[in-house]
């Protein structure tokens, strides 16, 4: 198993590899797991994002309602916390840091958390990797 730390941010593209899967990954099952011990942190706006997945996952017939359900009550039972910004942080912080690293403003949003909390982040998607290399933020794995 990889190592975890005890804090860390979650993007939502680790979340989604525990629902899918297709899209099952060692880095992704390690994370899942370490939650029994560790605790991680996400951006206010993560609960719109997974419940848009999952929504957007019953329109095309990947996941019926109840697997939704069942997703969704697994991910209420983790120690997951979020930290919300302020309208003024996403308008301008988080929308320049966007535009610095070429990322959506969503993405930023787990980005800046990382920098702000000083915590490694956990995700797989590729861009957002390279955007926390050039930010000096370390990656969980």
């Amino acid at each position: 198993m990889k190592h975890v730390p005890d804090t860390f941010v979650l993007d939502n593209s680790i979340v989604m590899a525990w629902c899918f899967e297709d899209e099952s990954n060692v880095l992704a099952d390690s994370i899942l797991e370490s939650l029994q011990r560790s605790k991680a942190i996400v951006p206010a706006i993560w609960p719109l994002e997974v419940g848009n997945v999952m929504l957007v996952a019953e329109r095309r017939g990947r996941l019926s309602e109840a697997d939704s359900t069942r997703f969704l009550s697994m991910l209420s039972s983790l120690p997951v916390y979020s930290e919300p910004e302020t309208r003024q942080r996403a308008m301008s912080n988080i929308l320049f840091l966007a535009r610095e690293q070429q990322l959506s403003t969503y993405d930023a949003s787990y980005l800046d958390l990382a920098m702000r909390q000083g915590i490694p982040l956990a995700t797989l998607d590729k861009r957002l990797m390279h955007a926390a290399d050039v930010c000096q933020v370390d990656l969980v794995g």
